[in-house]
């Protein structure tokens, strides 16, 4: 299947969830990824602000943010800045996705474990971002771990990759915690 068919499908399966499937499946995929050794290791996390399509991280982040430091990203023309996460400090920016604002940007190689969203991944780590590459820029950067998460329909049995594409080290979703060798 090509990109831009499992965009598509991922689309209109997310599209059918309801708010309660939405939220139950944030609970359990948060907490599996809790149990794993990255996350109990980890003590700078660069996470995502969720948009309204994706496994929402506000309970999450309210949940850990006071027993270790998480980061969120900003665009910054093509690429991602890493600026500390402080909810007094957020900002609607770019793709009406909130933002940190400040200039105390990090350097990726100082993060310990990425949360990468994804449109898709695969059982080899492969992920499907919405397009723009912004992950793929960022992650060719960092030495961290860096863990997928999303729904069980968001695992696919193939990503086409790229040589730019950097794959996650573990998958999470509902039912499945996959950690690639």
């Amino acid at each position: 299947m090509e990109k831009r068919d499992i965009r598509r499908k991922i689309k209109a399966l997310r599209e059918m969830l309801s708010q309660e499937e939405r939220i139950a499946a944030a609970e359990e995929v948060f907490a599996r990824l809790e149990r794993t050794a990255p996350f109990l290791m980890a003590d700078k996390v660069l996470m995502y602000h969720s948009l309204p399509d994706e496994l929402s991280t506000r309970a999450f982040l309210k949940k850990w943010s006071a027993k270790k430091h998480f980061f969120l990203p900003r665009v910054n023309g093509v690429n991602l800045d890493i600026l500390p996460y402080d909810e007094s400090r957020l900002e609607l920016g770019s793709f009406h996705i909130e933002e940190p604002t400040g200039d105390d940007t990090v350097d990726p190689s100082e993060i310990e474990l990425i949360i990468v969203p994804a449109v898709a991944y695969d059982r080899s780590g492969n992920r499907l971002g919405r397009g723009k590459g912004f992950y793929d820029r960022l992650l060719a950067e960092a030495r961290a771990t860096k863990i997928g998460v999303g729904y069980e329909f968001q695992l696919v049995d193939s990503i086409p990759a790229e040589p730019h594409d950097v794959p996650v080290d573990y998958v999470i979703t509902q039912t499945t915690t996959i950690h690639i060798g």
